[in-house]
């Protein structure tokens, strides 16, 4: 199983925007299931975002209509999670990790207060 590097975390006001991406050298993402979760210490780790294949996405429903999961179509290298209008409550680690693992990479940190 593939371990993901997940990177683009950061402190950032409310309002804010950040761009996590999600990496592993040599991995088809064209061809794969992704999805982004996030964890708050103390809680269980929430599913936020899915892509499949053919490109279609499903978001859970605190962040429509303000993330955007897309993939880097030029290369296939990595997969985005654009974040606009970032709102306290999504301070989390976010994890990538492909349909049907169970390998978890180190996460990125967002941290969003005022």
């Amino acid at each position: 199983q593939v371990e993901f590097v997940e990177s683009g975390g950061g402190l950032v006001r409310p309002g804010g925007s950040l761009r996590l991406s999600c990496a592993a050298p040599g991995f088809a993402f064209s061809e794969a299931i992704m999805s982004w979760y996030r964890q708050v210490p103390g809680q269980a780790r929430e599913w936020v975002a899915t892509i499949v294949p053919g490109g279609d996405t499903r978001y859970t429903d605190s962040v429509k209509g303000r993330f955007t999961l897309f993939r880097d179509v030029a290369s296939g290298t990595a997969v985005y999670l654009q974040m606009d209008n970032l709102k306290p409550e999504d301070t989390a680690v976010y994890y990538c990790q492909e349909y049907g693992s169970t390998t978890w990479g180190q996460g990125t940190q967002v941290t969003v207060c005022s």
